[in-house]
Parts: C-alpha cells; structure tokens; sequence
C-alpha cells in the first residue's frame, strides 16, 4: 500500500506525468507579461530615484542654453544628453521627473474608479434584483458622457492641477470596474462553496470579503492595468490643451503642449516625452494582457 501510494503518477500509456510548472516559471513563460513588466519596472524605478539619476534641477531655467540638441546633433553634447528645453531646463531631468507625475495620476486613478466600480459591480452581481438595476441605471448613464468632454468641462470650471486631473478623472473611469466586476461576482456567486458559506450561517459582508473578493481579484487586476493606461493617456491629452497639470510640473504631456510651437524647427523637444508616453502606455496594456493570459490560461492563443 505505501508503495502505491508513493508511486509517481502516470499517464494510461505508463509515462509520468510532466510536473506542474512554478509561478515563476509560468509567469516567464509569459512573454507578454515578462516584456511588459520589466519595461514598466525599469520606468518605475527611474521615477522613484529622479532625483538621484537627474543630473539637474527639472525646474532650473538658464536662458543661455535654450533649446540646445541632444547628443546626437552636431551642436549638442553629453553636458545636456537630451538637450533642454525652450526655456533651458535640461529635458532629460524633466523626463525622469515626468514619469512620477504618469504614474501617480495612473496608480491613483486606477485606485480611486476601482473602489467605486468594484463596490458597485460586486453589489450589483451579488444582491441582483433592484440593485443591479439601479447600477445598471448608473453605468448607463455615465457610458452616455464621453469621458474626455466631461473632464474638459470640469477641469475647466474648476481649474487645472495635479489633484483635479486625478479627482476628476478617478470619478469618471470606473464604469468598466463596474461591467466587469458585475459579471464576475454573479459568475461566483452561483458556484457551491459561495452556497455552503450561506448555508453555513456566514454573514453577506464575510462572504462577499471572503469568498466572492478573492475570486474575482485576477479581473480586478487586469481591468485595473487598462484603466491606468487610459488615465495616463487623458491626462496627457489634458495637459496638452492645457487643462490638466500645470507649469511648472514636468508632465509628459505638457511637456509635448510647450514644444508644439518648435515642431518644425526642434522635433526632437516633441518626439522624446511623445516616446516616453508610448513606451510607458505599451508596457502598461502589454503587462495586462500577459496577466490576462496568465489568469486565464485557457484563453491564450
């Protein structure tokens, strides 16, 4: 019997069985989500140690040295690798400095629309009946408002800044929390171990922590990655019409509205933060859809 019972497992034609693969070798198995998070790391990191890695003050000016080229120009040089800006403020430190700016409005926007759709989809799902029509109702009505009309109104009655642009934008994107969340917890809440806890006496709010949260948590994650692209991506459109952060913060996408009168003269002071903001926006949905296919293995290609 202990014989048996320690025998490794075979297939019908008596080969073992192939063992199962670690986290961590399913997740670099993962080219999308390898390639998507190691970009994103190296850009978090920058952001986190800007003010070690930038060789100047992001918000220095020098008027002597206005627009200076990069390296790679014949007028430029390694004394400012990425040349400086209109105003000669080194544009390599606004960069670095810039990326703190995106990823704090995508971390806090992703956040904020996450509590607030997660909290209404998991309510609707769960409760169903008049709950879920009223959330219906809500999410209607919001997907009836386009986000980026309603965020320029606001900003504008309001007035631009850092804080507005992430309120504003963090009470408008969570819709898809919702969508998603909803679909996810009555796909949950119909399995049986969510009706042994109801059986078993446990409370809706342990349940719904307990049982249904952790189970819909691999959706959460992936819708959370999209969101924080596409705030990034709103901010950068707001602060170009110049409506979102305001000067003198190093926002890529003002960082593009300062340069658009020098397009056709210094295209290189538009195509640096325009590249910085691709890369950064390509490493978020390329990180979320690798954790799709991860969470979801039966779905991959």
């Amino acid at each position: 019997m202990s014989a048996q019972l320690c025998a490794t497992p075979a297939t019908p034609n008596g080969q073992p069985l192939p063992a199962a693969p670690s986290l961590a070798r399913r997740m670099l198995q993962n080219k999308a989500l390898t390639v998507g998070c190691a970009i994103l790391l190296v850009i978090v990191i920058v952001a986190v140690l800007a003010p070690w890695f930038s060789p100047y003050d992001p918000y220095v000016q020098d008027l002597t040295n206005r627009t200076v080229p990069p390296f790679w120009y014949a007028q430029g040089g390694w004394l400012h690798p990425l040349g400086t800006d209109p105003l000669g403020r080194d544009y390599l430190s606004r960069l670095f400095y810039g990326a703190r700016i995106s990823l704090l409005i995508g971390s806090s926007v992703a956040i904020i629309s996450g509590l607030i759709g997660t909290t209404m989809g998991m309510l609707a799902g769960y409760f169903g009946g008049k709950t879920d029509m009223a959330v219906s109702f809500l999410v209607t009505t919001r997907l009836s408002m386009p986000v980026i009309l309603v965020a320029l109104a606001t900003v504008a009655l309001v007035g631009g800044s850092l804080w507005v642009v992430i309120a504003v934008l963090g009470l408008l994107k969570w819709d898809r929390f919702a969508v998603v969340m909803r679909s996810a917890t009555q796909q949950v809440r119909a399995l049986e171990y969510v009706a042994a806890a109801q059986s078993a006496g446990a409370s809706t709010a342990r349940i719904v922590l307990s049982e249904v949260l952790p189970n819909v948590l691999p959706h959460l994650i992936v819708i959370a990655t999209l969101e924080a692209a596409s705030a990034i991506l709103l901010e950068a459109s707001l602060s170009f019409l110049g409506l979102g952060v305001q000067p003198p913060l190093p926002s890529w996408g003002l960082m593009i509205s300062e340069a658009k009168a020098y397009m056709f003269f210094s295209f290189w002071l538009i195509a640096i933060p325009g590249s910085a903001l691709a890369l950064l926006i390509f490493a978020i949905n390329l990180a979320g859809d690798g954790l799709h296919q991860f969470f979801t293995p039966q779905e991959r290609a």
